[in-house]
């Protein structure tokens, strides 16, 4: 460990020490509302969808809105409306204590302190495939994730901060159905309201499809397939969750010809980068695991994952989704587990051949038979207005 780290980690276990010591002391600030998605990776997500109908909104008008952000001076993030601090600071201490509204996507690391008079609406961020929590079934002495957590200490993560939840906003009645022992939270604790960020996809004009299209520099005269598959649980190193690409982009160039062209889009906690060699230039897209993906759904015209609940929020679009898991025996058997009977109920079908996926793209060979029924049971909620929904709800909360 350098002497750098060693500092770093040193200070980082000071700070919250003073910080459980005095956060009692700051008194709350009634009219401060505070955000972050995804540990402060960026500006992003429900939360972001939740600000922006806030800021628009005449009954927020006086009060003071919080973005905590890593980094945000380097990547030169700027929020209209909001102040933007850096995230595990000494002002994202101060102001977790200050605010009276927390909106949080993520769970919130244990040494997080909440008083009784503020409150914390969790959003969470996506209707799961994969089993979470107390429902992943493993032996006890299991470790997850390369910080090498025990199952009970995971467990225990998450008890603690749904412990400091006032809501938690639920998608669908599946989820609604699943979180409370998942999470074990209480039910009346949970808004079934539809996800927020999905506004923007149920809301979405040709025109601004256009507009995204151009400010990407992408042809408007191309189909667009959006490539987002996940990370796995057992592939990591040091610095985080790795990917191995099982992916021949070249093999899909010379099967979907010049009609099409690929974005490429991680899930945002694998930490590996991908370069495009030259012959993909014009044909593949790679784009930043970080970047706000409901701008990538509304631009394709098909998507491909594996295992991410990317394709919950996507069916909302009602366009083709094909499902690319080369590994399926091993990540049923080996990982998490899944809610549902993904030989049966998901809205594509299943390929472990990336050729015969390519060709049936191609060709336009999608059975959208159970399509209408997913979309019924997953994005029933998703109309338009569920950010305005959990703007009334904390409205109401404040008070």
């Amino acid at each position: 460990m350098t002497i750098l780290r060693f500092f770093k980690k040193w200070a980082g276990k000071l700070i919250r020490i003073v910080y459980r010591c005095i956060y009692r002391l700051i008194p709350v600030d009634d009219k401060l509302v505070i955000f972050i998605s995804f540990h402060g990776r960026g500006y992003s997500d429900n939360p972001r969808a939740i600000f922006e109908q806030m800021r628009q909104d005449p009954n927020w008008k006086g009060y003071r809105f919080i973005w905590f952000i890593k980094h945000h001076k380097q990547k030169n993030i700027q929020i209209k409306g909001a102040e933007i601090k850096e995230y595990f600071s000494l002002s994202y201490f101060y102001y977790l204590s200050r605010a009276k509204i927390w909106v949080v996507n993520c769970k919130l690391p244990l040494y997080i302190c909440k008083k009784e008079n503020q409150i914390y609406l969790q959003t969470w961020h996506g209707t799961p495939l994969k089993r979470l929590a107390h429902d992943i079934d493993v032996s006890e002495d299991t470790t997850f994730y390369r910080s090498g957590v025990s199952y009970e200490q995971m467990c225990h993560s998450y008890d603690v901060d749904v412990a400091r939840y006032n809501f938690m906003i639920s998608p669908n009645a599946f989820c609604t159905s699943v979180f409370p022992h998942a999470f074990g939270i209480d039910p009346k604790k949970l808004v079934e309201t539809g996800y927020p960020r999905n506004d923007f996809i149920a809301n979405v004009t040709k025109d601004e499809i256009s507009s995204i299209k151009k400010r990407m520099n992408l042809p408007l005269d191309k189909k667009v397939i959006l490539y987002a598959p996940t990370w796995r649980d057992n592939s990591y190193v040091a610095a985080g969750y790795t990917f191995e690409l099982k992916a021949d982009f070249h093999l899909w160039k010379e099967i979907l010809g010049s009609d099409y062209i690929v974005l490429f889009k991680p899930h945002y906690l694998i930490i590996n980068h991908y370069q495009n060699d030259a012959s993909l230039q014009g044909f593949l897209y790679n784009i930043p695991a970080e970047a706000e993906i409901n701008e990538l759904y509304v631009i394709s015209d098909v998507l491909i994952t594996d295992y991410s609940s990317v394709f919950f929020d996507y069916a909302i679009l009602k366009r083709p989704m094909y499902f690319y898991m080369y590994d399926l025996e091993s990540y049923a058997s080996d990982l998490r587990g899944f809610y549902m009977d993904i030989t049966k109920e998901l809205p594509g079908k299943i390929y472990r051949d990336e050729k015969q996926l390519c060709e049936d793209i191609k060709n336009g060979v999608y059975d959208a038979s159970h399509l209408k029924e997913f979309h019924d049971r997953f994005n029933n909620l998703d109309d338009g207005q569920a950010s305005k929904r959990i703007s009334k709800l904390l409205i109401e909360a404040r008070a």
